[in-house]
């Protein structure tokens, strides 16, 4: 069995910022031993420790697909110490990648339906992870309309800007990009909060679950819209990934009750979140 406390090393292979204040950059990872590739077998909605050498580690959602071979990918937020130090880096350096940790989406249990996918700021990583996941040829068929909402507070904060162009165009998923304001001209999406725009776009919960990551915030305000158009809780997907630490249930510190959110999530349902103190 593997160490859990030891990293796969890897080598920055391109980093590309996202956001026009620039504390949003991608990277992307190439493994470098190949068949650490193959052990860092990941499902959509999963996360990993980002581990580099005398600085510390910080878990982040992936935002890669596993349909997109010969790399992995994460979005990453300059908030801190480490990730600070990371953003400062450059392309072919080393550092370490543990996991993957956590559970997933319920992807068994979304085929065959209609999947909403709602996300905010630069939650919407695994969000990607699972866009790029079902419109991969041998996955779209699995499923039935696919609506995604997805904000950010202006337009120069929206993260994956090309491929948002590149889904918007496609005639087998509907785009709905929002921002909560701007006073570019150009704008032509809308304007206005996620669980405004949620209650406007999303018509029907027949046959559909939804899946929502972003900041508290938003979720807790977008969790009653979606109960109002006929949502049941237990169709109603929530990743509380920003509580993650340790990843491995060592700390303790994700605990919600009885609830190691790192081992028994970052995914839940609304039914078990009702089950749990309360979050939101």
């Amino acid at each position: 069995m593997k160490n859990p406390y030891l990293p796969y090393p890897v080598k920055i292979d391109r980093i590309v910022t996202e956001t026009e204040d620039k504390n949003l950059k991608t990277f992307r990872f190439v493994f470098l031993n190949p068949e650490d590739e193959k052990r860092f077998a990941y499902i959509p909605g999963q996360f990993a420790e980002l581990s580099i050498a005398g600085k510390g580690e910080i878990p982040i959602g992936i935002a890669s697909s596993p349909t997109e071979k010969g790399f992995v990918a994460f979005t990453v937020n300059k908030v801190g110490h480490v990730t600070s130090f990371l953003h400062d880096m450059k392309e072919g350096e080393i550092i370490g990648i543990r996991g993957p940790l956590g559970n997933w989406y319920p992807w068994d249990k979304m085929k065959g339906k209609n999947v909403v996918i709602i996300g905010g700021g630069f939650a919407f990583t695994t969000l990607r992870s699972s866009i790029v996941y079902m419109l991969h040829p041998e996955n779209r068929p699995l499923f039935k309309d696919i609506t995604v909402v997805y904000g950010a507070r202006t337009p120069g904060m929206l993260l994956y800007r090309e491929e948002l162009a590149q889904w918007e165009k496609r005639d087998d998923i509907h785009m709905h990009i929002t921002v909560d304001g701007t006073s570019d001209p150009s704008w032509k999406y809308n304007v206005g909060f996620v669980p405004t725009i949620t209650e406007k776009k999303i018509k029907s919960a027949e046959n559909a679950i939804a899946i929502v990551c972003g900041p508290p915030i938003m979720i807790k305000f977008t969790q009653p819209v979606l109960e109002k158009l006929g949502f049941p809780p237990e169709r109603i997907i929530l990743s509380l990934e920003m509580r993650m630490k340790c990843g491995i249930g060592i700390c303790g510190r994700c605990n919600i009750g009885d609830q190691y959110v790192c081992k028994d999530g970052p995914v839940f349902s609304l039914a078990q979140l009702k089950q749990m103190p309360s979050e939101y």
